[in-house]
């Protein structure tokens, strides 16, 4: 038998034991499935605990919750119980408890209706018939809550005469008749009543409906009540005596037979009712009638927009004007119908002697437009004789070119001639002599250029001693070409002593409506670019300024088409076809950037079956005068002319103009275009675009846009040029980078 441990041998024991365990030990991988599989069942385990403790906690709650709601709604509806401890019969006529039996249920498949719960579990119970069921005090039927009309445990009382019967038990369930039923259905469905189905609004409608539907009215039973309560009391018929203030027994105003009878029409009363209010258009009210409101739209109607204060109210024909009566029988003659938008408004400013800024598309008429006020002023100054012929003409007009300088001489001698006035213009490429002669017995009118004017002013052959009327036309051109300082000369060049004086002074003038002798300077463009703005600064006093529509925009009458031509061939062939297919009756213009140029695409033109001739610097006046003249003539077809000819220049009827080469600017490329669909007549533009015209495709991409006639073109809608704008600076460093 063996004896106890000793101290010595149990720490020993005890030592080898950790040393044991504290060595690593190396399982199989039997073993180590094993461990793993034990594992994961005891997790496993833990979990389903876990799991069955909680639904367990929630089944109780749920019958905590479930006796909770079946006592309160015992103490609100009433319950019939079953007493047998398992449960009770809620107010739908089913058991509560595990079995979950629904009595009512046989009884109705063999009814043949569904049982529709009428209301939210543990709520009221909803209406089960139209207002004037329940408020008379017949009891309904039993509609599922245990009686008929949902707040008692017993039986309830049938209606007369109904058959339906009454429930002593959860199986016996009664239901409403099919008038009751009808009546529900309409009442919550929204079905039709009487035949009518009311209007339902869309779901995506967002208008609001003010439709008025008289089946809403509730007050029709009650119409007219107070007008026979009134009407009965107190002596005379009316409630405090007498009649009403103003009305007589009939219920019309005193004197209202009378008024109808004055204004029978209907347009007439309401014109009368309204007071100042007149609905009628102003083109059908004379001119009296006129109020501010009319000449808003008239201007409208027009696009005329003009500020600078004391704006006379426009021109709506020529005879209601303050044109003297000899001015007005040229018109006549010459046969201008109507005024155009730019006259209608810069004639009534020049009248008054004022200093004027006319913005306006090119072809509108601006000639005209200064022409005619130029004459009333010039018939207030004193006839030429011998004593005042040679201090010079009474007023001046300057244009860029000289084509635009002849045209404007043409246009001003058929108002001038009648009159007795002598108009000369002064250009170059005429002998100086020439002009000398025809200014020998004077001149009212002398058309110019800044150039030749210049020169023969520094030479002592014109003097402008009393020149007191001055019209820059197409002023932003002059600037373009290096005339801003010719012009700073000229008009220094003038005598000082007709120059206006300070604001106070005219606006005393302009109101008393006195002529006086200053100078009036006029300046007119297509385009206000700032160097001509600085100009009207310096020489312009309290100028009015007119624009017709959007300053620097293609007319709306030409149809602006796009195609991109690369290569010299491609050109030649196009041109070609358009002008053989295209199928428009000339005159017709093709534009050119260089003299070169035009020289070579005028060949082209004759290949084609048509006649062409050229106009540019490089030839000699008596040329470009008569190239002009044919193609008015009509004995040329096509004038193939660089810009010289895209300012100003009219040429009646053009139907078609072709950019040979896009223009440098889109200011320049609207003035060549508005060559053509002048006087309200409709043209045709058609350019040829390069990739090597990309500084300007940005703003054509915005003109093409803004004309309603013209379809964009997809290749310059998606060029790279046409969605930014490109600068010069920025394609010479991108050639350099490259």
């Amino acid at each position: 038998m063996a004896g106890p441990l000793s101290v010595d041998e149990i720490v020993a024991k005890q030592k080898a034991e950790k040393e044991a365990a504290s060595k690593p030990k190396f399982l199989s991988k039997a073993d180590r499935a094993k461990l793993a599989l034990e594992k994961r069942q005891a997790e496993v385990k833990s979990q389903q605990s876990k799991e069955d403790g909680e639904r367990i906690q929630r089944i109780e709650f749920e019958r905590a919750a479930e006796d909770e709601r079946r006592r309160a709604d015992s103490s609100r509806y009433g319950t019939q119980n079953n007493h047998d401890g398992r449960g009770s019969y809620d107010r739908y006529g089913r058991q509560d408890g595990y079995g979950r039996q629904d009595y009512g249920r046989s009884d109705l498949r063999a009814n043949g209706r569904a049982n529709i719960p009428n209301g939210p579990r543990g709520g009221p119970a909803p209406p089960s018939a139209p207002r004037g069921m329940r408020d008379n005090g017949t009891p309904l039927p039993y509609n599922g809550n245990g009686n008929g009309n949902g707040h008692g445990t017993g039986p309830s009382t049938p209606l007369a005469g109904s058959s339906t019967p009454t429930p002593n038990s959860p199986g016996d369930v009664a239901f409403p008749t099919d008038m009751e039923i009808s009546a529900l259905r309409a009442r919550y469905l929204g079905q039709k009543i009487d035949g009518k189905k009311p209007r339902l609004r869309k779901a995506n409608d967002k208008k609001v409906v003010f439709d008025w539907n008289e089946g809403d009215d509730t007050t029709i039973v009650e119409r007219g009540t107070w007008a026979s309560d009134v009407k009965g009391k107190g002596p005379g018929g009316t409630m405090f005596g007498g009649r009403l203030a103003g009305f007589d027994e009939g219920g019309k105003r005193r004197g209202q037979e009378a008024f109808l009878d004055n204004h029978a029409d209907a347009l007439e009363r309401r014109r009368a009712g309204k007071g100042s209010n007149d609905d009628r258009h102003w083109s059908e009210k004379p001119l009296e009638e006129m109020k501010d409101r009319d000449w808003r739209i008239f201007r409208e109607d027009f696009s005329i927009a003009a500020r600078g204060g004391n704006i006379p109210v426009p021109l709506r024909s020529w005879r209601e004007s303050t044109i003297p009566p000899n001015i007005i029988d040229i018109i006549d003659e010459i046969g201008y119908t109507e005024p155009s938008p730019i006259q209608r408004q810069a004639i009534p400013i020049g009248m008054q002697n004022r200093d004027l800024i006319g913005v306006a598309k090119t072809g509108s008429g601006k000639t005209a437009a200064f022409v005619i006020p130029m004459l009333d002023y010039i018939g207030h100054l004193p006839p030429f004789n011998d004593d005042n012929r040679h201090k010079g003409p009474y007023a001046l007009i300057m244009a860029p070119t000289r084509e635009l300088a002849q045209q404007i001489e043409a246009e001003a001698a058929r108002f001038a001639k009648p009159l007795g006035y002598n108009c000369v213009s002064i250009v170059g490429g005429r002998s100086v002599e020439e002009q000398q002669f025809n200014l020998r017995n004077g001149a009212e009118i002398v058309i110019a250029t800044p150039g030749r004017l210049k020169d023969m002013i520094d030479k002592s052959m014109v003097v402008m001693s009393q020149c007191r009327y001055v019209v820059m036309d197409e002023a932003d051109r002059m600037v373009d070409l290096g005339f801003e300082l010719d012009l700073n000369f000229i008009l220094d060049a003038m005598p000082s002593t007709f120059i206006k004086p300070d604001d106070a002074e005219i606006n005393e003038a302009l109101k008393s409506g006195e002529w006086k002798g200053w100078r009036v300077t006029t300046l007119f463009s297509a385009t206000m670019p700032p160097a001509v703005e600085r100009l009207a600064r310096k020489y312009l006093r309290r100028p009015a300024t007119v624009t017709i529509g959007n300053a620097g925009e293609a007319v709306d009458t030409v149809e602006q088409r796009i195609e991109f031509v690369h290569g010299e061939d491609k050109k030649k062939a196009r041109l070609i076809e358009i002008l053989r297919t295209i199928g428009l009756p000339p005159p017709m213009i093709v534009f050119v950037n260089q003299k070169k140029t035009a020289d070579m695409v005028v060949r082209y033109v004759q290949q084609s079956g048509l006649t062409g001739v050229t106009l540019h610097s490089g030839k000699s006046q008596e040329q470009r005068e008569a190239a002009l003249q044919s193609l008015r003539d009509g004995t040329i077809s096509v004038l193939v002319a660089t810009d010289l000819a895209g300012r100003g220049i009219d040429v009646p009827d053009v139907s078609l103009v072709i950019n040979w080469q896009m223009s440098g600017t889109i200011e320049q490329y609207v003035h060549r275009i508005g060559r053509t669909g002048r006087a309200g007549k409709l043209g045709i533009a058609i350019t040829f675009l390069s990739n090597d015209d990309d500084e300007v495709m940005y703003d054509l991409r915005a003109e093409v846009e803004k004309s309603k006639m013209s379809k964009m073109n997809p290749e310059l809608a998606r060029h790279e040029a046409a969605k930014t704008r490109v600068t010069r600076e920025m394609k010479r460093k991108r050639e350099d980078d490259e």
